[in-house]
């Protein structure tokens, strides 16, 4: 849809925040019109981090906004913690968390808005259908909803007051001796993160455009095989991609990530990345702390069951 507007008098700020603003759509549909390199200031294409210029001319073509998931009943649901005002579900490997697109169907919260419809009406985001919080589409595990608006901006506020336990488990590549933390900063490029590991690299990073986020994963051993280790992973932010980028600069790629460890992170009969949401604790917003568990896949557990022991 392509759309043509002067920006107010009063923009200020980044060019993408401002052009969702003025345009009432989410970011995430402007976002993706830079991207794509569909977005023209005074007729010259502009970047996303450009400044907003007060009163300038806009032309941009972007995606019509998707609505609110349509309800799939007969897709399969896992509940995992139900509760008045939020629910957990269990989300499986290959499945996206929320639609994209307008009329996409198959994802989380089409099954989602069949057995709690209100879930729909409760993000800011309709597309999102109440979801507080995203997995990968081959990762699995404990997904987020908010059953009405009130309790998804409380939800999402833990989140960024980093107060939500997020805990994964994953089998890397090689053995790993100890724990610890990995705190480089991570920049989107395209589809995939990239680590700034030291401030020249993240010099490198700024110059080209790209804005290195905060980034925390903490991991500790669980299990020893032969060449793999099973990790307990924690994080406190919510960059994408953040447990895959950081274990790979590690040197321990993720078992079936192929995109961060390429061949080192083969392994015969994983088809998907051995990463799971295995626990979500947060307050819940009818008060209480709560937590939310979800065992390993079968289909993991299996790959367990072969790898030769350490």
């Amino acid at each position: 849809m392509k759309r043509e507007i002067r920006l107010p008098l009063t923009a200020q700020g980044r060019l993408d925040r401002a052009l969702a603003d003025a345009l009432g759509l989410g970011r995430a549909a402007v976002k993706r019109a830079f991207a794509l390199g569909e977005v023209r200031v005074r007729g010259r294409r502009a970047r996303a981090s450009d400044p907003a210029a007060p009163g300038a001319l806009v032309e941009l073509d972007v995606e019509e906004p998707a609505g609110p998931p349509a309800p799939e009943p007969d897709a399969p649901l896992a509940v995992v913690l139900e509760a008045p005002r939020f629910v957990v579900v269990d989300k499986p490997a290959g499945i996206a968390v929320h639609p994209l697109a307008p009329g996409e169907g198959g994802t989380l919260a089409n099954a989602v808005a069949a057995r709690y419809p209100e879930c729909a009406a409760a993000s800011p985001d309709p597309r999102e259908g109440g979801a507080v919080q995203r997995l990968d589409l081959e990762t699995s595990g404990c997904v987020l909803f908010a059953r009405d608006p009130e309790a998804w901006e409380a939800l999402h506020a833990q989140l960024r007051a980093r107060t939500v336990e997020k805990v994964y488990r994953a089998l890397v590549a090689g053995r790993l001796a100890a724990g610890g933390v990995s705190s480089a900063p991570l920049a989107q490029r395209g589809g995939r993160v990239v680590a700034a590991p030291d401030a020249e690299a993240e010099d490198r990073l700024l110059a080209k455009g790209l804005k290195p986020r905060p980034a925390e994963t903490f991991y500790e051993p669980e299990r020893r095989f032969a060449a793999h280790t099973l990790l307990r992973v924690r994080i406190t932010t919510g960059v994408m991609h953040q447990i895959r980028a950081h274990l790979a600069l590690l040197g321990h790629p993720v078992a079936g990530d192929v995109l961060y460890g390429g061949p080192a992170a083969a392994l015969p009969g994983l088809e998907r990345h051995f990463l799971h949401a295995a626990r979500l604790a947060f307050d819940a917003p009818e008060g209480g702390r709560v937590a939310a568990e979800s065992p390993l896949p079968r289909e993991l557990e299996a790959v367990l069951a072969r790898l030769p022991p350490g």
